[in-house]
């Protein structure tokens, strides 16, 4: 386990907050202006989604939470103000769900993602 230098964020916090039954707690590691760049089949690299701010990653952590499905982080390596992780979700189907991100912290908050995620189909 890792702590980001001078900030509480730490890699069984993030654990507890992907791994729960709502977005509140993934949301309270974001910073107030923070983006997510998402890039997936619909999304591809030379034209990401971004979200920008708390508002926007509400709504997209309310929508994911809220459906049938189970979410796990795998792996996180931490240095410095910079993480890595996987995260593995199943919806109830079984369908599957895989995804990769690299954040930023800024004073202990999530101030940028590059997520990268793959989903069966």
């Amino acid at each position: 386990m890792g702590t980001a230098t001078g900030s509480a964020f730490d890699t069984e916090t993030l654990r507890r907050a992907i791994e729960g039954n709502t977005g509140n707690s993934l949301l309270a590691l974001y910073a107030d202006d923070a983006e997510i760049h998402i890039i997936d089949r619909n999304a591809q690299p030379s034209h990401p989604k971004v979200l920008h701010g708390r508002g926007e990653i509400a709504e997209l952590l309310d929508d994911v939470y809220s459906r049938d499905m189970t979410h796990k982080l795998d792996q996180c390596v931490m240095q410095g103000d910079h993480a890595a992780f996987t995260e593995s979700c199943q919806y109830g189907d079984g369908t599957r769900v895989l995804a990769e991100s690299m954040i930023t912290l800024r004073d202990g908050k999530i101030a940028e993602q590059i997520l990268i995620q793959a989903w069966d189909e």
